[in-house]
């Protein structure tokens, strides 16, 4: 009965301990890519991001304090728009991003809600969209709007309102890839 009560103790202890060693290996690898996952979660202004490079000398500044874009042949300035920008809780991300995306007739989901509204005249983001950030939840780009008087208020859930005409001229001169300033 000794016997057994010893390789018992010594075969719960090995188990334990095998234990321990597997959950502390388990540990360090999701603490590690813990530590990535959340670096990539911070807000982009809070990140160091170097600016994009400018594809065929093309880049948009956006002044959130003016409420304008501007899109930039090299240093001389092209064209300029208004734009409706973040409300308080819902600010506009500072920073250098790119054009990440590019979509006729996009169709909306909520960010709150989840509710999809399909294209169409009551789509809030109007004939075009031209997005340049996104978290795999929530997207930020520039779009139209059914609501142009709204163009140059803080109204937005982060997203560059413009007005339908604006946003589909400004859709012809940039393509994926180009940089976008985000400033205050």
């Amino acid at each position: 009965m000794l016997k057994n009560d010893f390789l018992r103790r010594s075969l719960v202890l090995f188990c334990a301990g095998a234990g321990i060693l597997l959950i502390l290996a388990q540990w360090r690898t999701v603490a590690s890519t813990t530590a990535t996952a959340v670096d990539s979660l911070l807000a982009p202004s809070l990140a160091p991001v170097p600016p994009p490079a400018r594809v065929n000398g093309l880049h948009l500044r956006v002044d959130l304090s003016l409420r304008r874009v501007s899109l930039y042949r090299s240093d001389r300035k092209l064209a300029s728009y208004p734009i409706a920008v973040g409300q308080r809780g819902w600010e506009t991300p500072l920073g250098a991003y790119q054009v990440i995306e590019m979509q006729r007739y996009p169709v909306w989901r909520h960010p709150l809600t989840n509710e999809i509204v399909p294209q169409g005249r009551d789509n809030p983001l109007g004939s075009r969209w031209i997005g340049f950030w996104d978290d795999g939840r929530h997207h930020i780009g520039f779009h139209g709007t059914p609501e142009a008087n709204l163009v140059g208020q803080p109204v937005s859930h982060g997203c560059l309102r413009m007005r339908n005409s604006d946003i589909q001229a400004l859709y012809e001169q940039v393509s994926p890839g180009t940089p976008v300033i985000v400033e205050d």
